[in-house]
């Protein structure tokens, strides 16, 4: 059986994938009076004086809603609230397994960014934070946009903000491999969807000497770019001008970073980058190039977005950990220096000694990185007060 149909057929024997534990027991009269009325209103006028107690009276500070309207999900596309729900489970399991954050699937029947938005602000004061997933762009730039002005809890879009971090990490220990520093690299993104202008954004920040993205046109151009969230990256970034196709930015890159379709890298591509060229192939299930044919053609390092090779680069490594370190510090929001201080504890979990063209980036069970990774953002988050 492949993995599709044990899947499906654990689903079927799962049910759903959550369920909920009551943490009051209710045994007796006192134990119900105490759990619900009459005595839990004074709980509630203790709230209804001072609404931040919801924080410490309920279990507000420990969830998180999992929010998706079913536009994007994984590699299929627009496939609707429900058949999203699955994805959002599983994400919910993932966050209290890594982070031990409580999550609650939201799955929106509205494709209009108005209401998505309006209706998570009018649900915010049951949640601790907010994690948008599978909103398609550049839909989910708005959302986001305008979650984080009317919210004062974190909002993050982890098809963005999460793969940018892992990737950002593992191209910290990759270049150490290749002794290049990041000041002085050229990377090309291909994707221009949420993850590639978030990736794009993130390598400015970390400091990387040039970038530039590509859609299936080819070079962003901010004249041409389509959309306003390109035409903002295109204006960022390409210092070195390269026009043409994705073949044209590949030549004499130092990275390459794939977030598009299945093998749209030949091992030419590969061959016309610079000495000791770094490979993230990160289209699933079928990347832009097979890391043995990038190997092949003189990659000193891949990675791919897919459990089934060396070096995954796995947004499981991010999210749990940060929104556990954002609760904690009672966070009103996810800000660039606690992605920072995350994307340096996830390279920090890979001992400089252990480093190696498979190794660049750790496992997602290893135990000490979703800790290094809360305790990093929790840090920044607090330094930020």
């Amino acid at each position: 059986m492949n993995i599709a149909e044990e899947s499906l057929k654990k689903h079927f024997q799962w049910r759903g994938k959550l369920e909920t534990v009551p943490r009051a027991a209710v045994t007796d009269t006192q134990s119900l009076s105490l759990a619900y009325t009459p005595g839990v209103a004074q709980a509630c006028l203790e709230i209804q004086k001072k609404p931040e107690l919801s924080f410490d009276l309920t279990r507000r500070w420990n969830t998180v809603a999992v929010v998706t309207d079913g536009t994007a999900v994984l590699g299929l596309g627009d496939i609707g609230p429900e058949a999203g729900m699955p994805v959002m489970e599983g994400k919910s399991v993932l966050f209290k397994t890594f982070g031990n954050v409580d999550a609650i699937p939201l799955c929106i029947k509205s494709k209009s960014s108005e209401e998505i938005i309006r209706c998570v602000e009018l649900l915010s004061g049951s949640f601790g934070g907010i994690n948008l997933e599978d909103i398609s762009a550049p839909r989910c730039f708005e959302i986001e946009r305008e979650l984080k002005k009317r919210l004062d809890i974190p909002v993050f879009h982890d098809d963005q903000h999460g793969t940018a971090i892992v990737v950002g990490a593992a191209l910290e220990n990759a270049l150490k491999l290749v002794g290049k520093k990041m000041g002085d690299v050229r990377a090309v993104i291909n994707g221009a969807g949420s993850a590639g202008i978030a990736i794009a954004e993130f390598l400015l920040g970390l400091g990387i000497g040039d970038v530039a993205v590509c859609d299936r046109k080819g070079v962003l151009d901010a004249k041409t770019a389509g959309n306003d969230a390109k035409a903002e990256i295109a204006s960022k970034t390409n210092k070195a001008c390269v026009k043409g196709l994705l073949k044209d930015a590949m030549r004499g890159a130092d990275v390459f970073i794939g977030v598009s379709a299945p093998n749209v890298v030949d091992e030419e591509m590969v061959r016309s980058m610079a000495k000791k060229p770094i490979v993230f192939t990160m289209s699933n299930p079928v990347p832009e190039i097979l890391p043995e044919k990038a190997l092949a053609a003189g990659a000193a390092v891949v990675g791919t977005g897919s459990s089934q090779y060396k070096n995954q680069i796995n947004n499981v490594l991010a999210f749990p950990g940060i929104f556990r370190g954002a609760l904690d510090a009672r966070a009103h929001d996810i800000t660039m220096d606690m992605m920072k201080a995350a994307c340096k504890a996830i390279a920090s979990a890979v001992d400089e000694k252990d480093l190696s063209s498979e190794y660049i980036i750790p496992y997602a069970f290893d135990k000490n990185v979703h800790a290094l990774v809360a305790a990093a953002v929790k840090k920044a988050a607090e330094a930020e007060k």
